[in-house]
């Protein structure tokens, strides 16, 4: 179990990608898979309110809703994240104070509890002083309905003049990033940011660590790249240096016998400041390789093999 920076949360070296629930994943598979994850240990799921409005038919608040018909189900509670500022609605747009108050309403209702472990700005609002986006969110700490607040998407001068502030004026502090991060994209996290992170001890629950799927050696060739919807996006990174990683992954898999979901996911979690990636799963049979992958430890000269792959 890893701690969650300075917080109360602890987790498994992953956590749940609820972005699947209600759209890839229908309501009796995300209830199985969501089972099997808890009964594995796991203790954080991710989602967010937008999730998954950009549906056909759907509004956003349907991998919410599914996870909270999955908790009253079985009677058992597990740590939510979710996220404010992509879906607007009453209030306002993205993190205008009113709008915070009334998403978090609304997401404490579809997920059925009284409090949010982990509630993110989903985005960066810069139409909006950021002191009060932190007094919003103090006032959802303060009334019990959100425990720790986080930042997803956040530029590192955006996150560390927010940190300034709430040092400044006694607001609460972001204790979690969520930023981009993988094996092939790397820029918006590593250097200030990843910096900063360590620096202030916030926990980083990275997402895409597969890439889309790119990271789990699917797309080889342009052959490959008619193998999802998702495959046109691949043929930007078999261009660049997608080829040179998975062609590391493929000799550490050899040495190991892990897969490359498996060691991809180990690499994240081995970098400075990570506490877990997130990540996603439509079938118990790709969840259960995820989960097989928690207690794989890479080498430090396979870490080193794998991190100079990408450069």
């Amino acid at each position: 179990m890893r701690r969650l920076g300075i917080t109360d949360i602890a987790t498994p070296p992953m956590v749940f990608g609820g972005n699947v629930f209600g759209w890839t994943a229908d309501r009796e598979t995300s209830f199985a898979l969501l089972d099997r994850f808890a009964d594995a240990g796991g203790t954080l799921v991710d989602t967010a309110d937008v999730y998954s409005a950009w549906v056909s038919g759907h509004k956003g608040g349907e991998s919410e809703t599914l996870i909270g018909e999955w908790m009253r189900a079985r009677g058992r509670r597990i740590g939510i994240a979710t996220k404010v500022g992509m879906l607007p609605g009453e209030g306002g747009d993205k993190l205008a104070p009113a709008r915070i108050a009334t998403a978090c309403d609304a997401s404490l209702k579809r997920l059925g509890v009284d409090t949010i472990d982990l509630y993110y700005a989903h985005q960066d609002d810069e139409s909006v002083p950021q002191e009060e986006v932190l007094a919003a969110f103090g006032k959802l700490i303060d009334t019990g309905k959100v425990r720790h607040i986080a930042a997803s998407n956040f530029p590192a001068a955006r996150l560390k003049s927010a940190l300034d502030i709430a040092a400044r004026d006694g607001l609460p502090h972001y204790r979690a990033l969520q930023p981009e991060y993988n094996l092939v994209s790397r820029h918006r996290y590593e250097g200030e940011l990843q910096d900063l992170c360590v620096a202030h001890n916030i926990g980083v629950l990275p997402y895409y660590g597969l890439a889309s799927g790119f990271l789990t050696g699917k797309y080889r060739s342009e052959a490959d790249l008619g193998k999802s919807v998702r495959g046109g996006r691949m043929a930007e990174l078999l261009q660049g240096k997608g080829r040179a990683v998975l062609e590391a992954m493929d000799t550490v898999a050899a040495e190991t016998g892990a897969s490359l979901s498996q060691i991809a996911l180990a690499w994240l979690a081995a970098q400075p400041g990570i506490t877990a990636p997130i990540a996603s799963a439509t079938s118990i049979a790709q969840l259960d390789e995820l989960i097989a992958g928690w207690d794989l430890t890479l080498s430090p000269d396979q870490l080193d093999r794998l991190t100079a792959s990408g450069v």
